[in-house]
């Protein structure tokens, strides 16, 4: 009786058809086929206004671009990768990264891996989609020993890579940073394609520095090119307050990006379009550039370089404002998270408690944070929640067998699968050898199984039990849905969340062994 205790770890609240199997999916607010339509049409049209040499620089991710599938429940992450597939043969791949962020050991949060090592992983993911990647550009350097190392470490890989150095007054000082001392004085990247794509592994690398500073040293050379920037966000088609804009200045709360009305574009056409402070800023910059260049720049404003079409492809505002809201508030979470590792300091918190008001919402609006609490009030114990996609909320509490994340998993494709609650999954006599296992020949000190073992001993029994074989078969329902844990979950735990599509908040607390 006691083990049969333990292995009763959920719990359902809300309503359920006993017998029936539930295959409710969330909703999508986002046309991704139309996206990849109308975005590739536009790049085209953009790539024709210039010739021979146009720099393209990208913002965000291009084939793994997770955020932008959060807050715009439809899109696909490699929707850009899969558009720009489209102009492969004219297009080469340039990768920048800081200097500074080589020094600081930045670490990309939604892949876990320093921005130096993500340099090699996106190399290598572009050079197997068959693109070219010309070279690795080493941004902001100012003597970084952290950064003559790297490229030693590059120039043995056989990677081209080059320097672009720290401009004092930059982006004030436009006499200075477009003079051979500025832009001049940066390494000249030789590039052998019409299409030129500048990337990088997160925001603030300098992408439009380097591309601006290859138009002027393109000049230098008689080489007219052009520029367009290709930037998800924020929109500049949607409110500046919008939910969707909002949840940009939360993921980019650590950099101080904020989302401003374009004044440029406001004088120039009487419109208002939203677009953020170092755009704005830079593009004085830009504009004495192209007059340089050409004797007048092609472009009003900061609004007009881009050839953003996201804001034409939302299909259902109300579902994509409500993943925007869930995103800022898991973005709050992950900076308490971080904060309580040592890894940020408060402003960055506060910044995001702040756009929480904005958006009009504060924690409760994540309903499965009340229910976790709650929960893990009554039990003394770490628990977790999940809201499925039909409303109903799933908790699960911790136990000496099983951890509340893997406990909640098996609970809630349980429920999907219209299997009745009292039905244990996993027999005992398999979990036990697992901890044995774990405890004597892995010396782990934590005995419960995580998300990862559950669902491998699980599909061990499912080759012999129809429940398993059918509570299996609901893991692609739970993409979309929304969790909360009151305790920091471990590395294996967030990575299983994260392939299963499910958002992911804990509450700053560490978890007792």
């Amino acid at each position: 009786m006691k083990n049969n205790r333990l292995l009763r770890v959920d719990s359902i609240w809300g309503f359920r058809k006993k017998g029936l199997t539930l295959l409710s999916v969330m909703k999508n607010g986002f046309n991704n086929e139309k996206y990849l339509r109308i975005q590739s049409e536009h790049i085209k049209e953009r790539i024709s206004k210039f010739g021979n040499k146009l720099y393209l620089e990208l913002g965000g991710k291009l084939f793994d671009d997770y955020h932008a599938s959060r807050v715009l429940p439809g899109f696909q992450p490699d929707s850009k990768l899969r558009m720009l597939s489209q102009l492969q043969d004219q297009a080469e791949i340039v990768i920048v990264i800081s200097a500074v962020d080589i020094e600081k050991n930045k670490v990309r949060q939604d892949l876990g891996i320093t921005y130096d090592m993500d340099v090699l992983r996106l190399r290598e993911e572009f050079q197997k989609r068959g693109f070219l990647v010309g070279s690795v550009v080493i941004t902001h350097y100012n003597g970084q020993h952290s950064t003559d190392a790297y490229r030693e470490r590059l120039e043995r890989m056989g990677i081209t890579s080059y320097i672009h150095y720290t401009i004092e007054g930059y982006p004030n000082n436009v006499g200075l940073i477009t003079s051979d001392e500025g832009f001049g004085h940066n390494d000249y990247i030789v590039t052998s394609r019409p299409l030129v794509i500048v990337t990088a592994p997160g925001p603030g690398s300098g992408k439009m520095a380097v591309c601006l500073s290859q138009l002027y040293n393109e000049h230098k050379r008689g080489i007219e090119a052009g520029y367009a920037k290709f930037e998800t966000f924020p929109v500049w088609s949607l409110p500046l307050k919008h939910p969707v804009n909002i949840a940009y200045e939360a993921a980019t709360a650590d950099l101080n990006d904020v989302n401003m009305i374009d004044p440029f574009h406001l004088e120039a056409y009487g419109k208002t379009a939203i677009n953020y402070n170092r755009d704005i800023e830079i593009f004085p910059v830009l504009n004495a550039l192209f007059e340089g260049i050409y004797g007048e720049n092609p472009y009003k404003s900061p609004t007009d370089m881009g050839v953003n079409m996201v804001g034409f492809c939302i299909d259902d505002d109300e579902i994509c404002c409500r993943a925007s809201k869930n995103e800022i508030i898991r973005r709050y979470f992950t900076a308490l998270n971080r904060m309580a590792q040592g890894d940020c300091n408060d402003s960055e918190v506060s910044k995001i408690a702040l756009l929480m008001k904005q958006a009009r919402i504060d924690t409760s609006f994540r309903r499965p944070i009340a229910a976790a609490r709650e929960r893990a009030a009554r039990e003394g114990a770490p628990c977790s929640a999940m809201e499925l996609a039909d409303g109903t909320i799933i908790t699960a509490a911790t136990s000496p067998l099983l951890g509340p994340s893997a406990a909640l998993i098996l609970n809630a494709i349980k429920h999907l699968a219209g299997i009745d609650h009292g039905v244990k999954l996993i027999p005992q006599d398999m979990i036990e050898p697992i901890q044995h296992t774990k405890i004597n020949y892995l010396r782990s000190v934590n005995p419960r199984l995580h998300t990862d073992e559950v669902l491998v001993a699980l599909a061990v029994v499912s080759t012999h039990d129809e429940n398993c074989r059918r509570a299996l078969e609901m893991l692609p329902q739970l993409n979309g849905c929304q969790v909360h844990s009151t305790v920091m979950l471990g590395e294996v735990d967030h990575k299983i969340f994260k392939k299963l599509g499910v958002g992911l908040t804990c509450d700053p607390a560490k978890k007792k062994k």
